[in-house]
Parts: C-alpha cells; structure tokens; sequence
C-alpha cells in the first residue's frame, strides 16, 4: 500500500493543523503547521516519532527532558513515550511514524 498527499488539512488542537505527505505499509509521514503560541499537550502513542523542524522553533518535553529545536534540527520520540510541544515561533515540521499511524489514515477522509 502507498497512498500519497492527503487534500485535506487537519486541525488537531487550536493553531495545530496536520496534511499527510505520505503512508505506506512501513511508515506514515505528514507535515505539520503550527502557529506561534500554540501547543500539542503531553501525549503517547504506540509509533516510534520522528520530528524535523523546516522553519520556526520549538520547546519540547520528551519523557522528563526538555529541549528546542529550530530548522534543520530532528528530534527522536520512542515509542510509548510521553511527549509535548510548545511553538515558540511559527512553524512547519514534518513528522514520520513507524509503524504507520491507522488513526491518522483513518481521519484523512481521503
């Protein structure tokens, strides 16, 4: 199965909206636009994350560590692992999870 860009954007929380890029039977890959101030609040999830910061800045608690990452930077999220972001600038990300996320799939409506 690889199913490619989704039309439609999502929004997930409050200035947080998401669009699949990408999703195979390995991996589900989609980008992520994120308004300064907004916030993805602590959650888990089975998938292991990748996170890759294209523009903007970000604060984020993995597990009991705090870190920011700018453009350029990736951040690795086991899986199971609790997790938050805080947008300290606008921002775009591209995030990819292995094994894909059928929630995710099943949201897209597409």
């Amino acid at each position: 199965m690889s199913t490619g860009p989704s039309a439609n954007w999502i929004e997930v929380f409050p200035g947080v909206r998401r669009r699949r890029l990408l999703a195979t039977d390995a991996l589900y890959q989609m980008t992520v636009s994120l308004a300064a101030g907004s916030e993805i609040p602590r959650h888990q999830h089975p998938q292991e994350q990748v996170s890759y910061v294209v523009s903007g800045r970000l604060r984020m608690q993995i597990g009991d560590t705090l870190c920011e990452a700018g453009p350029g930077e990736a951040v690795a999220i086991p899986g199971d692992c609790p997790h938050a972001v805080w947008t300290l600038e606008e921002a775009v990300v591209v995030d990819t999870f292995v094994p894909p996320r059928a929630d995710y799939l099943a949201a897209d409506g597409d």
